[in-house]
C-alpha cells in the first residue's frame, strides 16, 4: 500500500515538474514553443517521460493550459459568486488578470494556438471550457453593475477584449520594454504600477 503510494506521488511530482518547467521555458523565452532537449534540461527529468505522462509535446501544451486556465475559470466563477459591490468584484478581477499574466505571460498565446492548431471538435471543447465561461462571466458582471446603475451599458464582448488585451499586450512587449525603455524585464514594481493604472484606466471608462 505505501510504495503504491510513493509510486502516485513521485508519478505526480515527475508530472508536475515537467509541467512548470515548461511554463518558465515559456515565460523567460517570450514564447509559446520549446524542445524536448530544453524541457530536459530545465526540468532535471529524461524528456521520454512526456510521451509517457502526455502522449507528445502537444498533449504536454494542453495540460499545461489545463492546469492554468481551469485556476483562472475557477477564480472568476468564484469571483462572480461573492456577495460585494459589482464595482469591486471587477477592480479585483481586472487586477486578478494583470497578475495573472504577469506569472503566465504566454496564456493568452497559448489558448489561441491550440485553439487554432485542434480539430474543429476539440477547438469548440477549448473554447467552452475556457473561453465561454469568461465571457458568460462578463456578461453577468457588467449586467450587475448596469442594474446597479454603477456601471454604464457597455458590450461585454468588447469589455473582454479590452481586458484581456491591456494584459496580454503588455506582458508580451518584453522588445518595446528593451528597446524603447532600456528595461530587460518586467518587475514587481512595474507590474504593481501597471495594475493600479489598468484598473483605474478601464474602471474610469465603466463607470456610470
Amino acid at each position: 500500500m505505501s510504495t503504491q503510494l510513493n509510486d502516485n506521488s513521485d508519478n505526480a511530482s515527475a508530472r508536475e515538474q515537467l509541467l512548470e518547467a515548461a511554463c518558465q521555458i515559456m515565460r523567460d523565452g517570450d514564447t509559446v514553443d520549446l524542445s524536448l532537449s530544453e524541457l530536459s534540461l530545465r526540468s532535471g527529468l529524461n524528456s521520454a517521460l512526456v510521451k509517457y505522462y502526455f502522449g507528445n509535446k502537444d498533449g504536454l501544451m494542453q495540460a499545461l493550459l489545463e492546469r492554468d486556465m481551469t485556476n483562472v475559470v475557477n477564480a472568476l466563477q468564484a469571483l462572480v459568486a461573492k456577495d460585494m459591490p459589482p464595482e469591486e468584484k471587477l477592480r479585483l478581477h481586472i487586477g486578478a488578470v494583470i497578475d495573472t499574466y504577469f506569472s503566465f505571460p504566454y496564456l493568452n498565446r497559448l489558448l489561441m494556438r491550440m485553439i487554432r492548431d485542434s480539430a474543429p471538435a476539440e477547438a469548440k471543447r477549448i473554447a467552452e471550457l475556457y473561453l465561454k465561461p469568461i465571457s458568460d462571466a462578463y456578461s453577468s458582471l457588467i449586467a450587475d453593475g448596469v442594474d446597479a446603475g454603477k456601471f454604464r451599458n457597455v458590450d461585454p464582448q468588447l469589455f473582454y477584449f479590452t481586458v484581456t488585451g491591456a494584459a496580454d499586450r503588455f506582458f508580451n512587449a518584453r522588445q518595446v520594454l528593451k528597446h524603447c525603455y532600456d528595461q530587460h524585464e518586467v518587475s514587481e514594481a512595474l507590474r504593481d504600477n501597471y495594475r493600479e493604472h489598468t484598473v483605474d484606466i478601464i474602471m474610469r471608462g465603466l463607470l456610470a
